[in-house]
């Protein structure tokens, strides 16, 4: 299989392009490729595609997000992030359908006339917010919404009709979906097409409309829908649930939920992308002496750590592998667990316990020696880089 072009180079725009230059850009491409001036040219019939493909992602601001930060990674989409949208896999009358729109409201076909294919209505896109914990992120999870949304309506079964598919052709369209502008250009005469506005491009309209949904098909309602939450997913991530969205007219496609991310701030974990930070308050005599301490897991276990004799504040310990782990399809293994060590001085002190610290005061072993010094005056200024 060929390696897919980045979007942007398909379409010949820079990253940071406007919305109306891709859209121009698209538009242009689409004219040059268009089957219909093309006819029997497979090579540009895939450049038509790949265009559609490159548009329909760049397009639309979420998918553009995600694309910029993962590329064909992404991990919060079917077939390779981004939905059932491929080259490969998109038919033209898909396409059509899906960029009716794109030369103004004269629709993408006829330079040649013809007919088109029953338009197949898409459902619009939910979308929700969901807060989890990182002891859910750590796992993955799944939630349950109840979601108001479009159904399909239960009296005609989605068929928009009071007697059955009581359907007849389109006076308007004659059938086809479509209708043919001719008009006069520099090029001499021009035709183009766009989506019959008598039956919204379906070829056929309802005798009987039903009476609870009005002849859409669809009525408003409610659904419990159940959301798989990948382990490893952060802030700002949006998990997307395909045909979980809302009912299309007249027994189309259902329309996708997308589920923004929040993190809930742990009270014992900082995290830093895959990895955890747990803050260790040591007392004097163990950072001191050394030893072994136990420290909590995000699981609800505890590890035991050693503690090296003359351990210094600020120091740093590393447990590899004990943190989250990658997003599902983004990364692999798991992040660490960081363990930042601070010493506890008292406030306040016993008449022994002072006693004990004036001696220690009076021994130089306790005042410091240069290499420690420097080594904390390093890390002093490394906070300010």
């Amino acid at each position: 299989m060929a390696q897919k072009r980045d979007y942007y180079e398909v379409l010949g725009v820079e990253k940071d392009a406007t919305e109306d230059e891709i859209k121009k850009a698209y538009r242009k491409i689409a004219i040059k490729y268009h089957p219909d001036r093309n006819p029997g040219d497979k090579k540009a019939e895939e450049m038509f595609k790949e265009a559609a493909e490159a548009y329909n992602v760049l397009h639309d601001p979420q998918k553009r997000q995600q694309y910029d930060q993962f590329g064909f990674n992404s991990p919060f989409g079917s077939s390779g992030g981004f939905g059932d949208f491929g080259a490969t896999s998109m038919n033209m009358d898909d396409i059509f359908s899906m960029f009716g729109d794109i030369f103004g409201g004269h629709g993408f076909g006829g330079f040649g006339g013809g007919s088109r294919a029953r338009q197949q209505h898409r459902g619009t896109d939910l979308r929700l917010k969901v807060k989890l914990t990182l002891e859910e992120i750590n796992k993955g999870v799944t939630k349950k919404f109840k979601v108001r949304k479009d159904v399909t309506c239960s009296h005609c079964h989605g068929l928009g009709s009071e007697n059955g598919d009581d359907r007849e052709q389109c006076p308007t369209c004659h059938g086809s979906g479509v209708i043919t502008h001719t008009t006069q250009s520099i090029f001499g005469m021009m035709q183009s097409q766009g989506i019959c506005p008598t039956c919204q491009g379906e070829g056929t309209i309802i005798k009987n409309k039903c009476h609870e949904c009005g002849g859409t098909g669809i009525v408003k309602g409610e659904e419990v829908v159940e959301i798989s939450i990948p382990a490893g997913v952060a802030e700002g991530m949006i998990v997307n649930v395909p045909g979980k969205g809302n009912a299309g007219r007249h027994k189309g496609i259902n329309g996708d939920i997308q589920v923004f991310i929040e993190e809930t701030p742990h009270e014992t974990f900082l995290r830093d992308g895959n990895d955890l930070i747990y803050n260790l308050l040591l007392d004097i005599p163990t950072a001191a002496l050394g030893g072994e301490v136990e420290i909590p897991t995000l699981d609800g276990g505890k590890l035991r750590i050693k503690i090296e004799n003359g351990t210094q504040p600020g120091k740093t310990l590393r447990l590899r592998g004990k943190g989250l782990p990658s997003v599902q399809g983004y990364g692999s293994g798991k992040g660490d667990l960081v363990v930042n060590i601070s010493v506890y001085i008292p406030k306040t002190l016993s008449r022994d316990e002072r006693e004990s610290m004036l001696q220690f005061q009076k021994s130089d072993n306790f005042k410091g020696d240069k290499q420690t010094k420097d080594s904390i005056f390093q890390r002093f200024k490394n906070y300010f880089n």
